[in-house]
């Protein structure tokens, strides 16, 4: 009877752990998408990675899942701080000073400083790539307007 008894324990085992599989795979397929949506492109974390080795080497696809899923944590934790420190100022919007602080504030003393002068160097660039603009649209302004006005004048005098 015991033996009967136990195989019957063995059988609603296998059924619960069935239903739990069931659910499981039901959940995992759920979130799937939203685990996807929160890790960067794997083909750009894998791109990055072949720029630091040498060009024959290779990387296994689990290696990239690896990395794809630590600088996604890595960047959501830092930005999770920025964020953070916002919401306490009343602001809305996280900028690149916030996650410089955060850098600092989460211990990452050694990244902070190349970072602020990664982004000030951006923000120069970035006033110079606006000024180049304005100043090509001024002068195609500029141009557009002299061709119109010539046979103006011709016209008039």
């Amino acid at each position: 009877m015991s033996a009967s008894n136990n195989n019957n324990n063995d059988d609603n085992a296998f059924e619960s752990s069935k239903a739990v599989f069931s659910i499981s795979m039901a959940e995992s397929s759920s979130s799937s998408t939203s685990e996807q949506e929160r890790l960067l492109p794997i083909a750009n974390v894998g791109r990055i990675m072949k720029q630091i080795l040498p060009p024959n080497a290779k990387i296994s696809k689990e290696a990239k899942e690896t990395m794809q899923e630590c600088v996604s944590e890595f960047i959501g934790f830092v930005t999770g701080e920025a964020s953070e420190k916002c919401r306490k100022e009343r602001r809305k919007t996280v900028n690149g000073d916030d996650v410089c602080w955060a850098m600092t504030a989460l211990g990452f003393d050694d990244y902070a400083p190349p970072l602020k002068r990664y982004l000030e160097r951006y923000r120069e660039i970035e006033v110079d790539r606006a000024n180049q603009n304005r100043a090509a649209n001024t002068g195609e302004n500029d141009d557009n307007n002299l061709l119109f006005d010539k046979p103006q004048r011709d016209s008039a005098g």
